[in-house]
């Protein structure tokens, strides 16, 4: 939506009904329905089908996209908008083998022919940017210990150059340090943008460093970044408005999981889930961002007295949603969901299907994806699942 319009929907007196299907509708510009357009910040989508962010290991040890990407996300492009795999801002804050970075010219210049190739197809294309937190490890940070909120391990198994190996025990960043963090993200978003993407979607989701902070489970601290909902929230807020000042408000996207409970990030408190989120919904609720991306199992299209529709009101803007995580999303559940006003996060149908929108536009069979190949290097299950044509 036009900038000035989102803030007008975010401002106090004027509080829109995301839970009726007509008002949010209106309010984010467009009529109802999968394959119309919608309005996000600076981004004019050709239709409400995203592709998610998606881990697909294809990078190399230097991090930088290759020409397999440019052809991977160029395929893609009828999507109404390709949301990048998470990327790291920093060597220190790389999550997993084969991962591209935002950290160095050379990524900059990858993703450049990244953003060319997509824009050459028609698309559109956020950078999704991603510090892994805990849920990194030295094999993989070139000898530097994980950072986090609290010095508590995952309790999982990364997996590293070499091989799944026992998380480790992070280092709990200190106050001073902060600032550096918040930085990194703000020159990861410069860096997106001088690259030619069209906007850049900051990760908050999913167990990664900054829901880590959300999450009483993972942020045991005792000074201004931890403790109470307001506290945990902090960070997040400080890292949003960072970057929504260095690039527009009108080109930044959060992404959220509340309740997801992965990783040792567990938020099963629905009064704290509640308030953790709607202060940092609060905290950024003037800048008018692009849009709020929400994965969440359960969504109450028929009530909308449910956490998502709670939070979608408290948002007041576009809204992504992303209603099923390792689960397959059918052309009828995005379609329900469009139809209340939403846009679609779709992972796995966009990895078997490139041309997915026009499959479920003329009803086309479908290609069923392989997920042995989800995180393997080459091509095989990457760029070769054919088109209907």
């Amino acid at each position: 939506m036009p900038c000035a319009l989102a803030r007008g929907m975010a401002s106090l007196d004027s509080t829109p009904d995301f839970t009726d299907p007509a008002q949010r509708a209106q309010l984010i510009g467009s009529s109802e329905g999968l394959f119309q357009p919608i309005q996000m910040g600076a981004l004019t989508l050709p239709n409400r089908v995203t592709m998610a962010p998606l881990t697909r290991c294809r990078a190399g040890e230097d991090g930088v996209p290759t020409k397999m990407h440019q052809t991977y996300y160029a395929q893609r492009a009828s999507a109404g908008l390709i949301v990048s795999e998470g990327s790291f801002p920093a060597i220190t804050s790389r999550g997993f083998t084969g991962q591209p970075g935002i950290a160095n010219d050379e990524q900059q210049e990858g993703w450049r022919a990244v953003a060319e190739a997509v824009h050459q197809a028609g698309g559109r294309m956020a950078l999704q940017i991603m510090h892994a937190g805990r849920m990194s490890h030295s094999h993989l940070t070139r000898g530097t210990q994980p950072e986090a909120p609290s010095a508590l391990s995952a309790g999982t198994k990364i997996r590293t150059y070499e091989g799944k190996e026992d998380s480790e025990v992070p280092r709990q960043l200190g106050t001073d340090e902060l600032p550096r963090i918040v930085r990194e993200f703000r020159t990861a978003a410069r860096r997106a943008i001088d690259a030619g993407m069209d906007a850049i979607e900051i990760h908050s989701a999913n167990g990664y460093l900054l829901h880590e902070f959300l999450s009483p489970a993972s942020n045991q601290r005792t000074d201004e970044y931890g403790g109470s909902p307001d506290n945990r929230a902090r960070l997040v807020i400080e890292v949003v408005r960072a970057v929504a000042e260095e690039i527009g408000a009108d080109r930044v996207g959060l992404r959220i999981s509340p309740e997801h409970n992965i990783q040792g990030v567990l938020e099963e408190d629905r009064d704290d889930v509640l308030a953790t989120y709607s202060a940092l919904l609060d905290g950024v609720k003037d800048l008018g961002l692009a849009y709020l991306s929400i994965l969440h199992r359960h969504v109450d299209l028929k009530h909308g007295d449910d956490l998502v529709s709670t939070l979608a009101r408290k948002f007041g803007g576009p809204v992504i949603l992303n209603s099923g995580f390792q689960e397959v999303t059918s052309l009828e559940d995005a379609e329900a969901l469009a139809s209340n006003g939403y846009a679609v996060a779709v992972g796995r149908q966009l990895i078997a299907n490139p041309d997915l929108v026009r499959r479920w536009q003329d009803g086309r069979e479908l290609n069923a994806p392989n997920p042995a190949t989800f995180y393997t290097p080459g091509e095989e299950g990457y760029i070769d699942y054919p088109f209907v044509e």
